[in-house]
């Protein structure tokens, strides 16, 4: 548990500070040029999911979040308590879904408190433009690029956590 806390919270505070910050000093729907034609910080909102894909569905994300974070919290406490040393999660699958819990509390906080959440790093070239995201979604981001990559790593049989050794 104190893995969690250790990568969690601070990941949480800084979502939330680098949120507010964008709030208090960009005007909504402003854009900020940091390296022009490049990247931009910027002040929107999202009441959808990635992408701003099925908008106005805040209540039901809400709901989805609360659903896999009980996930995540199931998973690692079980991971806790699991006797068999050998069978216990990675350290990087530990940080991977410490990092999905990280960004589905960023976002979840800002779906109860603000009805929607703050999007502010905003990536483009020329007229093509990535998605504006937050930290909370890089987050999560991060954490489904481990788990891939955890899946290419040769296991022992019958653990999901560790590599096998060559004969």
């Amino acid at each position: 548990m104190k893995f969690l806390l250790l990568v969690t919270l601070p990941l949480i505070v800084i979502d939330q500070l680098t949120k507010w910050l964008i709030q208090t000093h960009i005007p909504y729907g402003t854009a900020v040029p940091i390296i022009p034609g490049f990247f931009s910080l910027v002040y929107v909102s999202n009441t959808g999911a990635a992408f701003s894909i099925f908008q106005g569905n805040n209540f039901f994300f809400i709901a989805l979040a609360l659903v896999a974070l009980a996930a995540v919290l199931f998973w690692l406490i079980r991971d806790q308590f699991n006797p068999n040393k050998a069978q216990r999660m990675s350290v990087i699958t530990k940080t991977a879904f410490s990092l999905f819990a990280a960004g589905i509390i960023g976002n979840l906080l800002d779906r109860i408190l603000k009805g929607s959440v703050v999007d502010f790093l905003d990536f483009y070239i020329q007229r093509y433009a990535w998605p504006s995201f937050n930290v909370a979604d890089s987050c999560i981001c991060v954490a489904a690029g481990l788990l891939v990559l955890m899946s290419f790593r040769r296991q022992h049989p019958g653990s999901v956590t560790g590599p096998s050794k060559s004969t």
